[in-house]
């Protein structure tokens, strides 16, 4: 494969509220120990990554607050996503979870703020609570994570307020074509969390295929689908060849035909899991 260069130009999308976003990030799900987190930041941001997404849940909004500390470099220059979990939503706490996660990331605001998942009997008040947040300042976009249509169209009805983003699984096994046509024509920028379908079609043979033409890798060519389709991807990784890899798809576009190809793999296979709290839940379809 190609020499991946030192530093890649990563290109942006506008999201609805005007801000931007970059089109690919670092997420650090999973990432816990604390060199591990400094080497991936360091890593992401050496090669041109300005995006980092974590949350609440994940545990490590502080070690990724430290990590972005020790760059050096101002505020200003990253992007900083994170989420409130479903307990907070139970609890009536968003306002209070979103003060500790500025507490632990050591900063006075992130720049997209998210509800995780739409939580039974709590999806309209934790997005009216995110939109005082933005109202503050202290959230500069808001969105959600796990929405269907019909609990964007919910929020949209109740607030006049739409989402900047929603944040849903979405890689070439899993196209979630339903979900993604319908925030693309409201203006709802998506971004893809496990856009690597976590490894599942690294050794699908019209990935490698279609990669091998331009120098690419399967992964590289499964992200340059989503950047694509309009979609932002936040592909995890704790290790700097692998993270500058994943970057590196900015130099190659894939024709009508390829694209197509892809757009055939679908198989809805879903890779994350659905939290235990909301597993005997039919939260798909939940408008409150």
């Amino acid at each position: 494969m190609n020499k991946v260069p030192d530093k890649i130009i990563i290109p942006s999308f506008t999201l609805n509220d005007g801000n931007s976003i970059p089109s690919l990030g670092l997420g650090v799900y999973k990432t816990t120990d604390e060199k591990e987190m400094h080497t991936a930041v360091d890593a992401a941001y050496r090669c041109g990554c300005r995006l980092f997404d974590t949350a609440s849940v994940y545990g490590n909004e502080e070690l990724l607050g430290n990590a972005i500390r020790d760059l050096d470099i101002p505020r200003e220059e990253l992007f900083l996503t994170s989420k409130v979990w479903n307990n907070a939503q139970r609890l009536g706490d968003v306002s209070g979870a979103f003060r500790r996660t500025l507490d632990r990331l050591g900063t006075d605001y992130v720049d997209l703020y998210l509800i995780h998942w739409p939580v039974p009997g709590c999806i309209r008040q934790s997005w009216k609570e995110l939109i005082r947040l933005k109202e503050s300042g202290l959230a500069r976009s808001i969105g959600v994570s796990n929405f269907a249509p019909a609990q964007l169209e919910a929020l949209e009805k109740e607030t006049g307020v739409i989402p900047a983003l929603n944040q849903i699984e979405c890689h070439p096994l899993w196209r979630q074509k339903e979900t993604v046509d319908y925030c693309l024509s409201r203006g709802i920028q998506v971004q893809a969390y496990a856009p690597l379908a976590r490894g599942a079609y690294n050794d699908r043979e019209i990935l490698r295929r279609i990669g091998s033409k331009y120098g690419k890798t399967a992964a590289q060519t499964g992200l340059r689908w989503l950047i694509q389709r309009g979609i932002s991807a936040i592909p995890k990784s704790v290790h700097p060849s692998r993270i500058a890899e994943n970057a590196d798809i900015f130099d190659f576009s894939l024709t009508d035909a390829e694209m197509t190809a892809i757009d055939a793999m679908d198989e809805g296979l879903r890779t994350a899991h659905v939290p235990q709290d909301l597993a005997d839940t039919d939260w798909a379809v939940l408008t409150d």
